[in-house]
């Protein structure tokens, strides 16, 4: 957690900074504005007009009025316009380049010409423009820090005898037993031993409504308990946990680039100089300093270069509120071109809570026999197949032994050996290659198995019998399918490794415009590829646990329910921590409407320098004009950006009844 804790420490050293500088640039202000009061309450004369140092030019000596209106005035511009210089200087030792030199250039200039109102008025609506770009952009990111900041820090651990101790949750180990009681941060993902409760998981799967935990359901690190006691065994702590990689996930995409910003980084170095050579020409042609550093003033392009970070933070708040996990913001770029879509069936537009439906053995084989066999030999497997064929076995009160041997072929089924025999579940060509019968069984699955996902199984090459399991479709797949059609999207595909009847059924439902049956990991890979060389922009969807490789191989990847799941959250460039499709017509949605914003900045920020040049050339624009311009527009860029923290607002108190959360939704279907 040493790196949360170091970006802690950054964020709060960085409010601290600015406290400091509110309070020096509220100093600074007052002194500048006790300078225009001290000069308009005590006028100098009209043929006595002062110097900068208030001296008298005629008879040599200082007129006290106006020595205390300049000498208010100097110290004002001082306070407020060294740590612009500073900075600026700093940057340009340490070889960066950020375009505030020319602010720091015009606030010298006055300061050299003597206008010390002047520089302490640029410098003063300047710092205030940097003070609420600071405190708009903590604003957009208030989402997020509260991600960062609910990191628990004390939990409640049970020693052997039972003894409860206060520890640090840093200090938790997987196999520690906790309680947590009502109101208490859970300090770590962990299985629920004893109690029942309602959690608030919503700063994980970003679900406002809190789902049902009871024993055997998972609970992860930061969430809230609301209602019961709980009994949690821990089982990953600290940077381990959930709550640490989202938080590791948001930080990172915090820190990408996005090619727009890159290309804007490139022209800079060409940008200062260029400022500088037309406002060297107009001082040449007019003799007149304020001209020059209105130029200077207006031509400091914050607006710009708030442009792109803003919109970019903003939308990333809006999407973690959701429970939506973009890894780099260049991949919220990639979602606005998105041309087709291919989703896993299993887990992804089905519950993945598959259930056993039929148990047909062959002929003299008793129906324990052969799900003891699949049981034992599928044990050692997660995937969700394996899981419903291990539940109705325990259901059923079977006991069996460990393999010897296991092994588990992607897209094809297990292998096992048990007392010296084979065991083989799954697929019937894979069986029949692996030397296997199962005609007899086939002829008898085409009669009764339509629209089932079936398993065979043989024991030392006799055949067993076969097993079939049903999967329901998730309510709001089909939904989600239509949304992103109206978006514009042409190929929406389910590609699975079920069989053709049920890959249809499901496709049927949820209105894909293709289906690939029976498809093998390479297949999939293959398909997308396809796509991707016929010139689509290609998002591969997946429950992230078996659909690692096909993931990689999009434009972009996002995995579903990624709660807990580790593989689903290092495997894609997005994660949905929850199980909700809606969040992916959402996520295309942002995308457009974030380049729209990032769009209306730009052109307002090139519209906002051009007109404003001109006027500051024509000496329409004043220095101290230029600096309240200069501020209003960096105000308004900051709030055309905020904007996009709200999108999905719709969707985060609109979570369909039966999707509140992967655990509840898997305890409804076991009901």
């Amino acid at each position: 957690m040493s790196s949360h804790h170091h970006h802690h420490d950054l964020w709060d050293e960085q409010a601290g900074h600015t406290s400091r500088q509110i309070v020096a640039t509220l100093v600074g202000g007052v002194l500048i504005l006790a300078s225009f009061a001290a000069a308009f309450l005590f006028p100098a004369s009209a043929t006595t007009a002062p110097d900068s140092m208030g001296t008298l030019a005629g008879g040599g000596l200082e007129h006290p009025r106006n020595f205390y209106a300049d000498a208010l005035a100097f110290f004002g511009a001082l306070l407020l316009g060294v740590p612009l210089v500073v900075s600026a200087a700093k940057d340009l030792w340490h070889g960066h380049s950020h375009m505030d030199e020319l602010v720091a250039l015009a606030v010298l200039a006055a300061f050299a010409t003597g206008e010390y109102q002047t520089a302490g008025a640029v410098a003063f609506f300047m710092l205030l423009s940097t003070l609420i770009e600071s405190r708009t952009a903590q604003g957009a990111r208030a989402s997020i820090e509260s991600l960062i900041r609910i990191t628990p820090t004390r939990a409640c651990r049970l020693a052997a005898g039972g003894q409860e101790e206060d520890v640090e949750a840093k200090d938790l180990k997987p196999g520690d037993r906790v309680r947590v009681r009502p109101g208490d941060n859970i300090p770590g993902d962990g299985k629920v031993l004893t109690g029942a409760s309602t959690v608030n998981q919503a700063n994980i799967t970003g679900e406002s409504l809190p789902a049902d935990k009871s024993p055997g359901d998972e609970v992860y690190g930061g969430t809230i308990n609301l209602t019961g006691a709980l009994e949690i065994e821990i089982t990953k702590s600290g940077a381990d946990t959930t709550l640490g990689k989202v938080q590791e996930l948001i930080l990172q995409a915090e820190r990408t680039r996005t090619p727009i910003t890159r290309l804007i980084d490139r022209y800079a170095r060409w940008y200062t100089p260029t400022i500088l050579m037309l406002a060297g020409i107009v001082l040449f042609f007019t003799k007149n300093m304020d001209y020059a550093i209105s130029m200077l003033v207006i031509a400091c392009p914050c607006a710009l270069v708030l442009a792109m970070p803003t919109a970019m933070v903003a939308a990333l708040s809006a999407a973690a509120r959701l429970g939506v996990l973009v890894k780099k913001v260049t991949d919220l770029e990639t979602a606005r071109n998105l041309t087709a879509v291919v989703f896993d069936k299993t887990g992804t537009l089905t519950t993945g809570n598959l259930s056993v439906s039929r148990l047909t053995p062959a002929p003299g084989v008793d129906g324990a026999e052969l799900l003891r066999a699949a049981a034992a030999a599928e044990q050692n497997s997660r995937h969700p197949v394996a899981k419903a064929v291990v539940e109705v076995a325990k259901r059923a009160k079977l006991e069996w032994d460990a393999p010897a041997e296991f092994e588990e072929v992607g897209g094809k089924g297990v292998r096992a050996v048990l007392a010296g025999d084979e065991i083989l579940v799954g697929r019937a060509n894979w069986l029949r290659e692996r030397g296997a019968d199962v005609d007899a069984l086939e002829k008898q699955d085409a009669h009764h198995a339509d629209g089932l996902s079936v398993l065979y199984v043989t024991r030392a090459g006799k055949a067993l019998g076969w097993i079939g399991l049903e999967d329901k479709t998730r309510p709001d797949a089909a939904k989600a399918i239509d949304d992103l059609r109206e978006l514009g999207l042409k190929q929406l595909l389910m590609i699975t490794g079920d069989r053709k009847s049920v890959a249809q059924r499901v496709a049927a439902e949820m209105h894909c415009t293709g289906v690939m049956a029976e498809a093998l990991p390479a297949q999939k890979l293959e398909r997308v590829d396809e796509l991707k060389s016929a010139g689509h922009t290609v998002a591969v969807v997946g429950d992230g646990v078996n659909d690692a490789p096909a993931l990689a191989a999009g434009n972009i990847s996002i995995a579903m329910g990624a709660a807990g799941s580790d593989v689903a959250i290092h495997s894609a460039s997005i994660a949905l921590m929850n199980n909700n499709l809606n969040r992916i017509p959402f996520l295309v949605r942002l995308s457009r409407r974030t380049r729209s914003v990032v769009m209306q900045n730009l052109v307002f920020g090139v519209a906002f320098i051009v007109v404003f040049l001109i006027g500051g050339a024509t000496g329409t624009v004043t220095p101290i004009m230029a600096a309240v311009l200069h501020a209003a527009g960096s105000v308004v860029v900051l709030f055309n950006s905020a904007r996009l923290v709200r999108e999905g607002e719709d969707l985060e108190h609109a979570a369909p009844a039966g999707l509140q959360a992967p655990a509840a939704a898997t305890a409804a279907a076991r009901a």
